[in-house]
């Protein structure tokens, strides 16, 4: 495995984005300088994550999110 996550990132199985291995090793997010809990999905290079709103979910079980812009900064939980 690297030291570094990925540019892109995303907890949805459907999502092509979606890797588990990762996800079980524990990535972290800041975003703007703040530690956020509830990403849902992350694009350094693009600088935007999306975030999860509360426990509401859509019609088909998945969560609602709000896209965000701004500085990502991704690192492995298990190096801090």
């Amino acid at each position: 495995m690297t030291d570094a996550p990925p540019d892109r990132l995303s907890t949805d199985p459907g999502s092509p984005f979606y890797d588990s291995s990762l996800l079980e090793r524990g990535v972290g997010i800041r975003f703007k300088g703040e530690e956020k809990t509830n990403v849902e999905e992350y694009c350094v290079s693009e600088s935007w994550v999306r975030l999860a709103l509360g426990a509401k979910v859509d019609r088909r079980g998945r969560p609602l999110t709000i896209k965000l812009q701004g500085e990502v900064e991704p690192y492995f939980r298990d190096h801090d």
